[in-house]
């Protein structure tokens, strides 16, 4: 076993936990904000548990995911502005709850968690199909082209998924602000896209026919 990845892993694990935790209940004033607890448990335990998989099965996909080193700088400010728009929706989302501003009856934040764990298998099948997947933007050593599975559908069904559970996390929450705050999400991860087929294009063998051959990037028949 690696002790580093290990290490690392329960590092970034943990601080994962104690930063949503903090983003949630300082703003909402209160452990009693029960649409928290709901996200923290549907977003952490799924998590906890394709770490311990990836780590007995998939180690350097698990170490590629915790690599978060971006090199380019667009894909820099792509981090940093969707850091930014977490950040003001998990704290908006707990103001709201301290305040009542807009209350949404409970069933919303039940049926958003459903949707936030069907993106959370889909996100599965993502790391099941592409060992080659990384957190940064680059073309890997013997690296191709995935054109089977979910890849056969649209191109990116990594930010498919992201987009989803990133959506839905808002709803969890209770905080019809919040998801308006997190629709700055979508111009964010298109500008990511933008550059990421540009790399690919240019770096990897049989995309440029890959591209051409699988027209829609996230969402099928609309984008």
């Amino acid at each position: 076993m690696d002790i580093k990845l290990v290490s690392q892993a329960i590092a970034k694990f943990l601080g994962g936990l104690l930063m949503v935790g903090l983003l949630l209940f300082l703003p909402a004033g209160s452990f009693g904000y029960w649409q928290g607890w709901l996200l923290m448990g549907i977003l952490f335990i799924p998590m906890f548990i394709a770490g311990l998989i990836m780590m007995k099965k998939t180690p350097e996909l698990l170490r590629k995911r915790l690599d978060v080193k971006e090199q380019q700088a667009e894909q820099k400010t792509v981090i940093a502005l969707s850091g930014v728009t977490f950040l003001a929706a998990f704290v908006v989302a707990g103001l709201n709850f301290r305040f009542q501003w807009i209350v949404l009856p409970a069933w919303v934040s039940w049926a958003a968690a459903v949707v936030f764990l069907l993106a959370y298998a889909l996100y599965a099948e993502v790391l099941r199909e592409n060992v080659w997947l990384s957190r940064t933007v680059e073309v890997q050593q013997n690296q191709k082209v995935i054109d089977t599975g979910l890849y056969g559908i649209v191109r990116h069904p990594m930010y498919m998924s992201t987009l989803l559970l990133f959506l839905s996390m808002p709803l969890v929450l209770g905080s019809v602000m919040s998801f308006i705050i997190m629709l700055a999400y979508i111009p964010i991860i298109a500008k990511r896209i933008r550059n990421e087929e540009k790399v690919l294009e240019d770096g990897l063998a049989g995309y440029a026919e890959y591209m051409k051959r699988v027209r829609y990037k996230v969402i099928p028949f609309v984008w």
